[in-house]
């Protein structure tokens, strides 16, 4: 059995899917349920029925597209990722694991191979969290992470739940259609760019992910008490943005001093109101990202965290509140599947290292309902959610010869 990538035929549906954007290009804006995501849905779509697939989309918009097996009843070997687009980002996050997952299918199609288990390729509704302020929605409500009180209770900027959101794109059901139960796959595998410099510095054309490191998120709501920049001597003052800023050292030292590489934490969101330069701060919101592949030990900095919210805020007579809006568990990746992918790679001579992602992604979730590992190729810098995201046509290609041989061995299982 010969399986070979079109590189150019991928490369074009790259490039076609990236112009479906907010943003003129390099840069690309693709947000959940707008207009340009819509379209980019319908062209996967278009081009998944072109291929001869079985297509449907459930009541959040998450779209499987088949091609059944020869044992039509037993559970499907899935892979794929997601196509929606933080504002500013590149064109290859998400993009590869769904496009090259396509082509993987195509491939093996082409090759005369015949699956006993069917192949499922499954684009994930909003792995991004830019909307409706949750990543990973669509898989979350796959294996029942989240519940159907969701639909009223997660609102975007503008005010709009996601059942109002949801129904404006034509998407009808109830949300606890959504969950598919644990067997529903026999595997799972995510073809996806690194995200990270490893492979790219050691000139490695793909990484076996061993390991996903899960996010906990919290949201610090700081209150003190605003006046004149000129009229409030320092002693008397209860600077919310001086408390903020100590706490976001804080979580920087929390996370260097855990004891491992693997952990990270990152304050991204710091709103500050009035926003006047000749106005004290009276109130500072802060949205912190917590990540590592040891649950123990992320937590621990996550407990970390909340202690320094109060003690440092305390001495400045400003109050601290703590919500913890998600926190999520690491995956271990599944060994069979870890090795399917190993040894697709010795198949093709392709040199490869085990590594761990830090990035987490819509695999997370699967791994909940089926064994699952991921496939990372290497990207320019290791620089992803900005317009300069890249990977090379080769290293795209190579992540999806793997992944088309492993899928061809799973599906045999």
């Amino acid at each position: 059995m010969t399986i070979e990538i079109q590189i150019n035929r991928l490369s074009n549906e790259l490039e076609r899917l990236a112009s479906y954007s907010d943003l003129p290009a390099p840069a690309l804006s693709r947000v959940v349920f707008t207009e340009q995501d819509l379209l980019a849905r319908s062209y996967v779509k278009q081009l998944c029925e072109e291929a001869g697939l079985v297509v449907r989309v459930d009541p959040v918009g998450n779209t499987f597209a088949r091609w059944v097996g020869s044992d039509a009843e037993a559970p499907a070997v899935a892979t794929g990722s997601h196509i929606d687009a933080i504002p500013n980002s590149g064109r290859f996050d998400g993009t590869v694991g769904v496009l090259g997952g396509l082509e993987a299918i195509r491939a093996l199609q082409r090759s005369g191979f015949t699956p006993r288990r069917s192949l499922e390729l499954v684009i994930f509704t909003s792995e991004e969290p830019t909307r409706f302020g949750l990543g990973c929605l669509g898989s979350r409500l796959m294996v029942g992470a989240l519940d159907e009180a969701c639909g009223t209770r997660l609102r975007d900027q503008e005010g709009r739940t996601l059942d109002e959101v949801r129904a404006g794109a034509g998407l009808v059901g109830p949300l606890s259609a959504v969950r598919r139960p644990t067997g529903s796959y026999s595997s799972f595998v995510e073809l996806h760019i690194e995200q990270g410099p490893i492979l790219e510095r050691e000139q490695i054309p793909i990484g076996v992910v061993t390991a996903i490191a899960a996010p906990a998120t919290l949201r610090v709501s700081l209150e003190g008490e605003g006046g004149h920049a000129g009229g409030v001597l320092m002693p008397g003052r209860r600077d919310a943005l001086c408390a903020a800023a100590e706490i976001v050292l804080g979580v920087e030292a929390a996370a260097k001093s855990s004891g491992s590489i693997d952990s990270v934490a990152t304050v991204g969101v710091c709103n500050v109101f009035p926003g006047a330069v000749n106005i004290i701060p009276s109130r500072v919101q802060l949205e912190i990202d917590v990540r590592d592949t040891d649950q123990a030990r992320r937590d621990a900095m996550l407990h970390a965290i909340m202690d320094a919210c109060q003690t440092l805020s305390r001495p400045r007579k400003v109050s601290a509140h703590v919500e913890i809006l998600n926190r999520d568990a690491p995956a271990a990746c599944d060994a069979t599947v870890v090795e399917a992918l190993a040894k697709a790679c010795e198949t093709q001579h392709l040199r490869f290292q085990r590594m761990v992602s830090r990035a987490y992604h819509d695999s997370l979730f699967m791994a909940r309902i089926a064994p699952a590992a991921m496939l990372f190729i290497p990207c320019r810098g290791g620089v992803s959610h900005r317009p300069d995201e890249y990977a090379s046509p080769e290293a795209i290609a190579n992540g999806a010869l793997v992944l088309a041989h492993a899928l061809a061995s799973l599906s045999q299982f």
